[in-house]
């Protein structure tokens, strides 16, 4: 395990875990998922307790993700609206976005739980497409508790082996992240109108 995870659990214990992942559902780019892993694993050697690394885990899912979703209702719509262009989100895709969270939403808040990068976004991205906020709530907070189970578990279960562990991790989140940003592309391009000549 790399030096500075060991220096930063050795000062800030469970705290890491939780601003880890809250600033990262926030809509931060921070490795909050490498921060349940290394609790995992530390857990495994008997430094931290794997229910307190899975409860804090927990609460910075969910209330970074709720966080992000507000941010997203409050600034984020205006925010695309007069920027996403430079990003190539227009006023159409982001229309089209729209329809792709009241069709597939709920669906879309859980599963981004388990795929880097998505999971960075998903809260932001559901509260720009004013998706309800309890219906988000219910599928976000599901969500945390199936990811930070599975992935505190899966970092103590191969604590022994933290190379294997993050190579492993970062290929499932990287092939579900292409998975999922084809499906998206293919969907918002089978429903644009065709283009007349």
């Amino acid at each position: 395990m790399p030096q500075w995870i060991v220096d930063l659990f050795a000062r800030y214990g469970y705290a890491t875990v939780f601003f880890g992942v809250f600033l990262e559902n926030t809509g931060l780019p921070v490795p909050g998922e490498t921060m349940v892993l290394a609790g995992g694993a530390l857990s495994h050697f008997g430094h931290l307790s794997l229910g307190w690394v899975m409860a804090s885990a927990m609460s910075g899912a969910v209330l970074g993700d709720n966080l992000g979703f507000f941010i997203g209702r409050r600034g984020g719509r205006r925010f695309l609206e007069r920027h996403g262009g430079r990003i190539g989100i227009t006023r159409a895709r982001l229309a089209d976005f729209d329809r792709f969270f009241d069709r597939h939403g709920a669906r879309t808040v859980f599963v981004a739980r388990f795929i880097t990068g998505l999971r960075v976004f998903c809260a932001v991205l559901a509260g720009s497409s004013e998706m309800s906020w309890r219906t988000f709530l219910f599928f976000n907070a599901t969500g945390a508790v199936v990811w930070s189970v599975t992935i505190a578990v899966v970092g103590y279960a191969l604590g022994h082996s933290w190379e294997t562990l993050e190579q492993w991790i970062g290929r499932t989140g990287l092939l579900g992240l292409i998975v999922v940003g084809a499906l998206i592309i293919f969907w918002i391009r089978r429903r644009s109108p065709p283009e007349s000549t």
